[in-house]
């Protein structure tokens, strides 16, 4: 844990109260997301047993499965489910917008310039927790391969073809949200845990309501007893007031109330009664337990938007549009589904992206936010100091170039070789780098500039800080640099799934696991 967020949590247990990590918020905010709180029955991986979910705060749409062990009943609630989220995610494919950009002419091998279609929006998923992302996940690869009638007429239980397309999409987001800074597909706890630090552990702070309680306590409670009352307070019937909907369900209330409600359920069906008064009595027993965690996200959702959104947000966000702009374009050209496994290549980009992914947005938050910069300075990574002389040099090229020399003085303490870089961000976005020379006192530091001062002979004006000037400087890089580029799947080894053909080939079927079933 970093040493600001320890700090962070300690000052949050002084004072009874969460501490902010963050001043500005680092996460793009949708002005119209929807939100799916999910409950999933007990004993089996993955079963649904009902959601609330929509775009409007006070009318969700409750989705029900009065008993979860019929699987015609959890193949109706996937079909309403994606009749509900399918309409959102569509309704930002044709607002788009022209991008310039470059591409390889295969004939050439040259860069020409193109124009692409960029969608100028994207729909973005909210959920209460990490564990509801991975459930989208799931979600995702059980219903992206279900066979429907058009594709195979001798399908016993063809499903409807909208079920099939939820599960592409839903793959898609569960995939984008395992890439740092991705806003696609939100965890409201962690988005919450980001910006603020409680007096609990990080386990503790997956429980939405507790993790609330220690931003708002209720009037008269510190954060511990009012996240102490959110996860373990029960009402006169032994039910949790503030239920997980983790998404799975409390015990208490499996054995206690919804047990014999499905009893009741199971009873009236089995005797050709009316069903109607036990699935209403099961929808409002969901309900009981939804609502709640439903309310605790757009509370998230107003603590967040109170913050101002971070500088790098907005760029960060249009990678988000570019990869849901990618898949919208998959899915009209006819691409099969997301395979099960990925092969060597892919496996290594995806991991490659995602570990250039994380570099940028640990510097982009730095930059965008000086509690974070104060962690990074902390943690000998930055320094930040006054101008106390400039001087100027040239280099000792054919034609010399301006490299003055800075005396800063700093209370920093940064980790610096003689001769390492370090670097600065300029007002208009660039980059300034400069190298290290030494330390003329204790306290006091020499860095000589390598670039960021024009052309000339002489540095553009506001280019050198000027005696007095507050700077800061980094020692890790602004921008992330890509790995070499992988081969082709011709050229990779056979040890990494190319030629020869491996006993997984692209003729054999993927392996059956656990998660394929729902």
């Amino acid at each position: 844990m970093p040493l600001m967020e320890t700090l962070a949590k300690a000052q949050a247990v002084a004072a009874g109260r969460a501490q902010p990590l963050a001043t500005v918020r680092h996460r793009w905010l949708s002005d119209q997301p929807l939100v799916f709180v999910p409950l999933t029955t007990a004993g089996e991986v993955g079963a649904p047993l009902g959601a609330l979910v929509g775009t409007a705060r006070d009318a969700p749409r409750l989705l029900a499965v009065p008993q979860p062990r019929d699987r015609d009943l959890r193949s109706a609630f996937l079909a309403e489910l994606a009749d509900e989220v399918l309409p959102y995610l569509m309704s930002y494919e044709d607002r788009i917008a022209l991008e310039a950009g470059k591409e390889t002419d295969p004939e050439t091998g040259k860069k020409v310039a193109v124009e692409r279609e960029l969608c100028v929006d994207a729909p973005q998923l909210i959920v209460p927790n990490t564990a509801g992302v991975e459930y989208v996940r799931l979600l995702g690869r059980a219903t992206r391969f279900r066979r429907t009638a058009e594709e195979d007429p001798a399908e016993p239980h063809p499903a409807p073809s909208r079920v099939p397309l939820l599960g592409r999409w839903l793959t898609h987001y569960g995939e984008r949200a395992r890439t740092p800074g991705s806003a696609l597909l939100l965890a409201m706890t962690e988005v919450l845990a980001r910006h603020w630090a409680t007096g609990q552990s990080g386990l503790e702070d997956q429980h939405l309501g507790g993790l609330l309680a220690w931003l708002d306590p209720p009037q008269g409670m510190d954060g511990a007893a009012a996240a102490l009352h959110a996860q373990v307070g029960r009402d006169p019937d032994g039910l949790l007031r503030c239920p997980p909907a983790g998404p799975a369900t409390d015990p208490v209330f499996d054995n206690t109330a919804l047990a014999p409600a499905m009893t009741r359920y199971d009873t009236a069906r089995s005797a050709g009664a009316d069903t109607v008064p036990a699935e209403r009595e099961i929808r409002a027993l969901l309900e009981s337990q939804l609502r709640p965690t439903w309310d605790d996200v757009w509370r998230g959702i107003d603590l967040l938007r109170a913050l101002p959104p971070g500088g790098h947000v907005e760029d960060r966000w249009k990678r988000d549009r570019w990869s849901y702009t990618g898949h919208r374009d998959r899915l009209r050209a006819g691409e099969p589904p997301q395979p099960k496994l990925d092969d060597a290549i892919a496996a290594a980009q995806k991991l490659a992206g995602r570990e250039t992914a994380q570099v940028r947005l640990e510097a982009q938050e730095a930059l965008d936010d000086p509690l974070v910069m104060a962690g990074r300075r902390l943690a000998g990574e930055a320094f930040a100091g006054e101008v106390s002389a400039v001087e100027m040099a040239y280099s000792d090229a054919k034609v010399p170039r301006p490299r003055p020399l800075l005396t800063v003085a700093t209370g920093d303490l940064p980790h610096l070789d003689e001769g390492g870089t370090v670097y600065r961000a300029l007002p208009d976005g660039r980059t300034q780098e400069a190298r290290f020379m030494a330390w003329a006192a204790p306290g006091v530091l020499v860095v000589q500039l390598l670039n960021g001062m024009g052309r000339g002979k002489a540095p553009d004006e506001g280019s050198v800080p000027a005696p007095g000037d507050r700077v800061c400087w980094t020692l890790f890089e602004h921008t992330s640099r890509s790995g070499p580029e992988l081969p082709d799947a011709e050229a990779t080894p056979w040890t990494h799934g190319g030629p020869p053909t491996t006993a997984l080939s692209a003729d054999a079927p993927d392996p059956v696991t656990s998660e394929d079933y729902l």
